[in-house]
């Protein structure tokens, strides 16, 4: 017997055409679309909900979160028991899950378990492509150590969202490695963070050579690199060594504009963290000295989206938040429909987050074959993308693969 939901009467969006289509019904079976248009028949047996009066926008896609990120003090993350840190992931999963992030990209931390477990059920939360554990240089934006610390965690051993590594052929390894792990992408510390001890936000990190070595690797196996990377400096060594996402970009210039078009490359914002590191980082664990780096990326993120966005670059949605400010993971649809189409920024986090991860007509559309990922919204996106901040007031209804995981009513 098959599994089979009727979304009745409807205003689905079309993310491609930028309408919606009026008075339609979305057929489900067996977690997948199979039927889209108005007076559909409902099948003997099927569920039918009822979305008069509301319109349907495909699953939203967040392609940079942690989901095992449960403190913004990721040095502490690594002393915890990842069975304790898994029991965290699975609680902000399903939270992700409930504002209507069907799909997520991890850009640092989840494995091949926590999606697996995801993908058989045993955990409630958003579909899960992940990079395994970024790649950064001693000393890097993903090296946790203070000054005054010398010992290293072995790979592999500790619920860490990155790994130390140096040099041309460790980098080899250590890529290979991730990709035996299952990971979808690989992540590189491109550049200086706010969260890590011991660099500086303008700093650049790992010689083109070794840039390089990683993305040979991902290309080898049909795969691509993502990198962390605020400056301009660091952005374009990044797109030149053959990355294909840039994570944060905040201080982007011109130059690096035109480099992510001439390499068919994707930005990946993340202005809320930057706001709610600054209003809570140090609530919820970040240490003194990082949050005194925030200041220097926060107000230059919004100009650098507008520079991107009106040249033409294909920009995706992220959020990037860390302990308990995950809970603002909706306000980036706020921030950037203060600046931008509303259009633009629900594209953002449907079709252009569906090209980046290699999912064209699976995620982001709601057309025959797509995973049925249904987010049922009382308001005009839009209109005002910016609804989509506040899902407990506007985010009634949640259909992931043809199951209701949340309804409001």
């Amino acid at each position: 017997m098959t599994d089979t939901l009727l979304v009745r009467g409807g205003d689905v969006l079309d993310p491609v055409a930028g309408e919606y289509l009026a008075g339609h019904d979305v057929l489900v079976r067996d977690g997948r679309v199979v039927g889209l248009g108005a007076g559909l028949a409902a099948p003997e047996g099927a569920r039918v909900l009822d979305a008069t009066g509301l319109r349907v926008l495909p699953g939203l896609v967040d392609c940079h979160v942690h989901v095992t990120a449960a403190t913004a003090d990721l040095a502490a993350l690594p002393t915890w028991a990842p069975s304790y840190v898994t029991a965290h992931a699975g609680r902000l999963m399903r939270d992700m899950l409930h504002r209507g992030f069907t799909t997520v990209r991890d850009t640092g931390g989840a494995d091949f378990g926590l999606a697996q477990a995801q993908a058989e059920g045993l955990v409630t939360g958003p579909r899960l492509a992940f990079g395994g554990k970024a790649l950064s240089q001693t000393g890097g934006h993903g090296d946790v150590r203070g000054p005054g610390a010398d010992a290293q965690e072995e790979p592999g051993c500790c619920a860490s969202m990155g790994r130390v590594v140096d040099g041309v052929e460790p980098l080899r390894v250590a890529a290979r490695d991730e990709l035996r792990r299952g990971a979808h992408h690989l992540k590189v510390m491109a550049g200086g963070g706010v969260s890590s001890p011991t660099d500086r936000i303008d700093s650049t990190q790992y010689s083109l050579d070794e840039l390089r070595a990683v993305v040979a690797e991902a290309q080898a196996a049909n795969r691509y690199v993502a990198a962390h990377a605020y400056t301009a400096r660091a952005i374009d060594r990044a797109l030149e060594a053959g990355v294909r996402t840039i994570e944060h970009g905040n201080l982007l210039d011109a130059h690096s504009v035109e480099l992510f078009l001439a390499h068919d490359a994707f930005l990946v914002p993340t202005l809320v963290t930057y706001w709610a590191l600054k209003e809570e980082g140090r609530e919820f664990g970040l240490p003194q000295d990082s949050w005194e780096k925030v200041d220097a990326v926060l107000d230059a993120g919004i100009g650098a989206l507008q520079l991107a966005a009106a040249a033409g670059v294909k920009i995706a949605y992220g959020s990037d938040l860390l302990g308990g400010m995950q809970r603002h993971q909706s306000q980036e649809f706020r921030i950037r429909a203060d600046v931008l189409p509303s259009l633009d920024v629900l594209r953002s986090a449907t079709t252009v987050a569906a090209e980046l991860l290699g999912m064209v007509g699976q995620v982001g559309v709601l057309t025959p074959g797509a995973h049925a990922d249904l987010v049922l919204v009382d308001g005009d996106p839009l209109q005002d993308a910016g609804i989509l901040a506040d899902p407990g007031k506007h985010v009634p209804v949640v259909v992931q693969a043809g199951r209701v995981v949340l309804d409001r009513r």
